[in-house]
């Protein structure tokens, strides 16, 4: 037995080898030392030949699951090494074969899974400077294939998906990802499979095989090199580790990356999508507020479009009139709300009766399920936009599965396909002669115990049954003086003893017969009535797609109504025009309707960027957030927390909201901040929306002020970025850039003063603040009296000595101007807590041939008026600055 057990173990040695031994799995040597650590189950030993005795562990088979779910969700890979003969019938060693193998990404058990969460496998093909992406749900039978190029992007639809495993070639492990990030920030399991997976003709022909095509074209691939490949390395991995075929991956879609908006990692993470930042909860999250679905299909599919919102205007509003027309029509919703309540996962049920593991249950689960759809259909039937006119007529109502489901199997069958009790009378003749002799046998047998009993005057003469003796006669001690000689004695107990009579015997034989055949009958009944429903798994599959999505839709509508949403007007115009927005997770945490709503507006031209200024504590990170939410809601389909809202649909959002150290890769915040900064100055485009803030706050007050400066200038330079920011700050200078650089604007938070003390008001409203309160805010976060007061002292002492310096040295210069210059530097109020305006100046370097090239350089006659006053005051503005720079300079 060892020596077979080690000769499966050669085949599997990246897999912890579950070996079945009667009602345990066995598990040896390396395997059992890593399996006991990991499941904390006791390590003993076994003699097995060799000089010392062999490492051993076991689980009960019945428990399997259980402990099979904890090793995969650790990552580990689970050879299931089963007997596949009855031992009864066995010469010899029972015959044994790994049936499965389970990995992280492959699981099936329903149980170990968020229902509301795919469960994804992603192979990853390096190619020189591009990356084959296919990514694929066992559990649903979604099968999807991209190419990118570059690591960032292979990083947004690693982030995107979330896959619980990444196989790949070892050319992705020198191609610049950071594996063990993946690995251990993420939680993915990454592996590299060996060279023949991704064999270019191996490949091409699993794929062609399988979908039974002459043609890649046929599957629409087109020129996906590396997507090919990872599609045909993922789908023999499934097949390797199933070891049976892929039936439920019906179809593979390819995708492109640019039909949805970019979501990096940071953002996911700052916007609080679909988990919060700190907890890792639901609740808290975007989702959170809009999920209402009522089916596991449903959940699913929300999540998707929260993690890829649209950046096609059309099917935006295709999405947006559908959730319309359900909110308008509230009586509807609700029917189709209450037939969705019963209705099971058909995607994850479909594939449990796919790879022959659904249970009768399941089965009555999927028929009740089934049940719902003409009701659904019919009220779907009645609506008009053109998307849920859509879902309506791909909708299948599935009668004949239904029919066949209702006729067959019991309504209440056993979990156990090997017990009987599975099948309905009338579906089959056989079986209701079978379960008739083995109703009249129980007759028989209480005839017989009467008649027995009257015979030999024994009272309580029983007749009972166990699996090792069968049925026998039982007689207690006090009677057994009274038996008959024709009783042949089986067994004795200590009070009892059991007898068998050649009548008894026969009828045995007659009712266990009759029993073996019928559970032996109904097990293959079951199974056929499973392959039957399995082979309309494409019309169950496409089904289920109808009913998640008219159920997101009604979530929507829903959510839109209780909370007051209204539908954004959708643009390509690049206007953003938000009025009393709303903050869609804060309104639902606060009490009492306490939001404070706020307006947002950015274009492509005279409202580039706004700059953001007021204390901490006073509402600019919500409102940045708010803005970004509410974009995000609109481009996924979903009524926005507004009074009216004009969308300019973006093709990407990019947020650089707090930092944290990252000492595992000896980053500082500030690395982290700048990193951050980095990659969205790269990658940003023209029509991204960027939220900003608080950059430069991490390292020396000029430096970063020098930092965020020069980012605001290239975000503005429309050569360079042009794209729509919201730029929270404390550097107050930043303000002085409107009217210095075209489309940049000035808001600040209005707070109200009472003495020393402030009330924030949560109103963003025009022009900049020029205090950052941070005193009074550590006031109100509970700091001591006494450094609060030692504080205003230092304040007071500090800028009084900065500003007498700075005042010295600009009339060190000796000129009238610097002299003048000096006198307004010292006669400034102590109140302004930054830098003086001497210090200012060094941002501000105009020259005069600057100015006169921009001026020879304007086309005048094409200017609107206000245009041309605008840029008049512009160019005064750099002119009455240049003494600043003079100043310093001298």
């Amino acid at each position: 037995m060892m020596a077979k057990y080690l000769e499966t173990k050669e085949q599997y040695k990246d897999c912890i080898l579950f070996y079945r031994l009667g009602d345990f799995y066995e598990m040896f040597f390396d395997d059992a030392l890593t399996a006991s650590k990991a499941l904390e189950i006791t390590l003993t030993g076994k003699d097995c030949g060799l000089e010392e005795r062999a490492p051993m562990c076991g689980i009960p088979y019945h428990a399997a699951d259980t402990y099979l779910n904890r090793l995969v969700a650790k990552g580990y890979k689970v050879a299931i090494c089963e007997q596949v003969e009855d031992p009864k019938q066995a010469k010899g060693l029972v015959k044994r074969e790994v049936i499965r193998i389970v990995t992280p990404g492959t699981n099936l058990d329903t149980n170990a899974m968020d229902e509301t969460k795919h469960n994804y496998l992603m192979a990853i093909v390096c190619m020189a400077d591009r990356f084959g992406v296919s990514i694929a749900d066992i559990s649903t039978g979604d099968y999807l294939v991209t190419e990118v190029d570059g690591c960032r992007k292979l990083l947004d639809e690693i982030t995107k998906f979330a896959p619980t495993e990444i196989i790949c070639n070892d050319s992705f492990f020198v191609s610049g990802v950071d594996v063990e990030d993946l690995k251990n920030r993420l939680g993915i399991a990454v592996n590299a499979l060996e060279n023949w997976y991704f064999g270019d003709e191996r490949c091409k022909k699993t794929l062609l095989d399988h979908f039974h095509v002459s043609s890649l074209a046929g599957l629409g691939l087109g020129e996906l090199n590396c997507g090919i490949i990872a599609a045909g390395a993922l789908l023999q991995y499934l097949m390797e580790t199933q070891k049976t075929a892929i039936a439920n991956l019906t179809s593979l879609n390819t995708y492109f990356a640019g039909k949805y908006m970019v979501i990096d990692s940071s953002t996911r993470r700052n916007l609080e999508l679909c988990e919060t930042l700190r907890e890792k909860q639901k609740r808290g999250s975007l989702l959170w507020v809009l999920d209402k679905t009522k089916t596991a299909m449903g959940a699913r599919l929300l999540r998707s479009f929260i993690e890829q919102p649209l950046i096609d205007k059309e099917e935006i509003s295709n999405r947006l009139e559908a959730v319309g027309e359900l909110k308008d029509n509230a009586i509807c919703r609700e029917e189709l709300r209450e037939y969705l309540s019963p209705v099971y996962d058909l995607e994850r049920l479909i594939s449990k009766i796919s790879y022959k593991t659904a249970n009768p249950r399941d089965l009555i689960a999927f028929g009740t399920s089934l049940s719902m759809l003409p009701h659904i259909k019919y009220i779907l039937s009645t609506m008009k936009s053109p998307l849920l006119v859509e879902v309506c007529e791909q909708m299948d109502e599935l009668q004949d599965v239904c029919d066949l489901i209702d006729r067959a199997i019991m309504e209440e069958p056993p979990i156990q396909i090997k017990d009987g009790g599975i099948i309905k009378e009338g579906y089959n003749e056989e079986i209701d002669r079978l379960r008739a002799a083995k109703t009249e046998g129980k007759t028989w047998l209480a005839q017989l115990e009467a008649k027995e009993r009257e015979n030999t005057g024994i009272k309580n003469l029983k007749i009972k049954y166990n699996k090792v003796f069968g049925y026998y006669l039982e007689v207690t001690n006090s009677f057994k003086d009274m038996v008959p000689d024709y009783y042949t004695r089986k067994q004795t107990l200590t009070n009892a003893e059991r007898y068998i009579t050649p009548e008894l015997k026969e009828l045995e034989d007659i009712i266990l017969g009759a029993e073996d055949k019928l559970f032996s009958l109904e097990y293959n009944l079951f199974s056929d009535v499973r392959e039957q429903i399995a082979k309309e798994v494409e019309r169950i599959q496409k089904t289920a797609k109808a009913v998640a999505a008219i159920d997101v839709f009604a979530s929507l509508a829903l959510v839109a109504e209780r909370n007051n949403y209204v539908c954004p007007k959708m643009n390509e115009k690049g206007v953003i025009d938000i009025k009393n927005g709303r903050h869609p997770v804060v309104e639902q945490m606060i009490e009492n309707d306490m939001f404070i709503a706020n307006d947002t507006y950015l274009d492509n031209s005279k409202n580039r960027i706004s700059i953001i200024t007021g204390p901490n504590m006073a509402g600019k990170s919500t409102y940045m957030r708010q803005s970004a939410l509410i974009v995000l809601m609109a481009q996924i389909g979903s009524f926005v927390p507004t009074s009216s809202a004009k969308i300019g649909i973006v093709d990407r959002i990019f947020t650089r909201v707090g930092a944290s150290d990252d000492l595992a890769s000896g980053q500082s915040t500030f690395m982290v901040e700048m990193t951050e900064v980095a990659n969205i100055l790269r990658n940003a485009t023209s029509n991204s929306l960027l939220i900003l803030d608080e950059i430069g706050r991490g390292t020396s007050t000029f430096d970063g002020l020098s930092i965020a400066w020069a980012v605001v200038e290239h975000i503005a330079n429309t050569r360079l970025l042009g794209a729509k920011t919201l730029f929270a700050t404390h550097y107050h200078e930043l303000t002085e850039l409107q009217g210095k650089l075209s489309g940049v604007n000035n808001y600040c938070i209005a707070v109200k003063e009472k003495g020393d003390d402030i009330v924030f008001l949560r109103k963003i409203v025009k022009g900049g603040a020029d205090k950052s309160y941070g005193i009074q805010v550590a006031k109100l976060a509970g700091v001591p009296d006494s450094v609060i007061e030692r504080a205003k002292e230092l304040v007071e002492e500090l800028s009084d000595a900065d500003i007498t310096e700075r005042a010295k040295e600009i009339e060190a210069a000796g000129s009238a101007p610097q002299a003048k210059t000096a006198t307004k530097v010292r006669n400034r109020p102590k109140t302004y807590d930054q830098v003086d305006m001497g210090q200012m100046a060094l941002f501000d370097t105009a020259k005069d041939e600057d100015i006169l090239k921009e001026l020879s350089e304007m086309e005048i006659a094409s200017m609107t008026p206000l245009e041309a006053l605008n840029t008049l005051n512009r160019l005064q503005s750099k002119l009455k600055n240049r003494w600043s720079v003079t100043g310093v300079q001298g």
